[in-house]
């Protein structure tokens, strides 16, 4: 699983300006103003191999009394509990503060491993000012520059050192355990579903939303093959959560599904597809899990809402027209034999050899067919294709001017690889990679 790393400090320190250093983003706001941040911002961040989540906090006081401070301050040690490594971030500049004592007393009390941050430190790399944060008992202060990107990368590295490269659920082996994730909104039966097929109340499934708080892995066997099944908890709106602990849910739900083999995206059919369905399968899309859609509480509605259903499906899941499509009843027992032959051929199809040689002819066919559009004096030229990758599936084509190949050819090309290998359920990414020209260089 991915790493946490939390960012703490009082306010006004350059938390969130480092947050969007490591994420590479501008998701977290930051003005010259203290207590912007209020609630916990969570972002994906990469070092070369090594994948990450990263907790922006609002600035924290441990001692605070009442009112919105207490409540960021909450906020800050929930991040710090969830968290597998800690940056406390200190501003050089304004030098150490009382404020600064108080944290770190915290944090060395909390057993996790903190990593020291000297933000605001541009220009101040082995200056004296550095040295009095020895006093916080923390370790090597690390001189950075949120705003200016020096000593990020050292950081990351001492922080990232203990966890070793980026576990990416890798081609399993024949006996081993499909992870099968089950994910959802808040209510739609994702817990029912699991205990219906474990046939126990393994799990506490309630009319409520919200009763799962973790992501629970239940170890199933079907036929001779075995699965660790992970009932996740709901993904709310952003707006729409507000405890602390269903906060800390939420980065376990999206752990689970980066960490799955296949992911079931359970929809509610007396609901509809609501945005929050297209957020949850986006971010299935983008983790590049194989990904099953089924729809529960089908027994629950009538004709008329069964077209709306389908319609509202076609729209907002567009994206996904690659994944199978069930109606079920979990409490029912209907409709459950489909979805594991589903599952079966998603997990097959993500990790499908396939040959060198026979995806050259694809591509050979598929060009001669149709040729890619010409841009300018060029026209790209495809040569050959390889199989990149596993779970997702990736298919490197190489040749000349690829960068002028438009997405819809390339899901033209998607289309007739998908057709040929009975793809089904997973996603299929397509890089091109250009030949260097050697005449380039040369005057003409």
């Amino acid at each position: 699983m991915k790493p946490v790393i939390a960012l703490v400090g009082r306010p006004n320190v350059g938390k969130s300006t480092l947050f969007n250093r490591l994420t590479k983003s501008r998701d977290a706001i930051v003005a010259d103003f203290a207590g912007l941040t209020r609630d916990r911002h969570y972002g994906d961040g990469r070092l070369g191999d090594r994948a990450f989540i990263v907790i922006d906090t609002g600035g924290f006081e441990p001692d605070a009394g009442s009112g919105i401070v207490q409540e960021m301050a909450r906020q800050a040690r929930q991040a710090v509990a969830e968290a597998d490594a800690v940056v406390f971030v200190v501003d050089v500049r304004a030098g150490l503060s009382a404020q600064d004592h108080d944290i770190a007393r915290f944090l060395r009390g909390s057993g996790k491993r903190v990593h020291l941050a000297a933000n605001k430190a541009e220009g101040m790399a082995g200056s004296a000012h550095l040295a009095e944060f020895h006093e916080l008992g923390i370790g090597e202060p690390h001189a950075v520059s949120s705003a200016h990107g020096q000593g990020i990368r050292s950081l990351l590295e001492a922080v990232l050192e203990p966890f070793g490269p980026d576990d990416e659920p890798a081609e399993p082996a024949d006996d081993a355990p499909i992870r099968l994730a089950v994910a959802g909104r808040p209510n739609v039966g994702k817990s029912t579903l699991i205990n219906t097929w474990l046939g126990e109340e393994r799990l506490v499934a309630f009319d409520l939303p919200g009763t799962t708080r973790d992501a629970i892995t239940v170890p199933f066997e079907r036929h001779g093959q075995r699965f660790e099944l992970i009932d996740t908890a709901g993904l709310r709106r952003k707006g729409r959560v507000f405890e602390a602990i269903e906060k800390f849910s939420v980065v376990k739900t999206l752990q689970a599904i980066a960490d799955a083999h296949v992911v079931l995206l359970l929809l509610d059919a007396t609901q509809g597809v609501t945005e929050q369905d297209a957020h949850i399968a986006g971010y299935v899309l983008e983790s590049g899990r194989a990904v099953v859609v089924a729809v529960n509480k089908w027994d629950a509605v009538d004709a008329y809402q069964k077209e709306l259903l389908a319609r509202s499906i076609e729209q907002r899941l567009a994206f996904l027209k690659f994944a199978p499509l069930l109606h079920i009843s979990a409490v029912r027992r209907q409709g459950l034999g489909p979805v594991w032959k589903a599952i079966a051929e998603a997990h097959a199809s993500a990790n499908r050899k396939m040959p060198t040689p026979v995806l050259t002819r694809l591509l050979q066919e598929a060009v001669a067919h149709q040729a890619p559009k010409r841009s300018g004096n060029f026209r790209p030229k495809l040569r050959y294709a390889h199989q990149g990758g596993m779970n997702p599936p990736v298919v490197v084509v190489h040749g000349n001017s690829l960068e002028h190949v438009t997405e819809v050819y390339k899901r033209y090309l998607e289309g007739r690889i998908r057709s040929h290998f009975k793809l089904t359920g997973t996603p299929l990414r397509i890089e091109m990679r250009s030949g260097r020209n050697p005449f380039a260089d040369k005057e003409s």
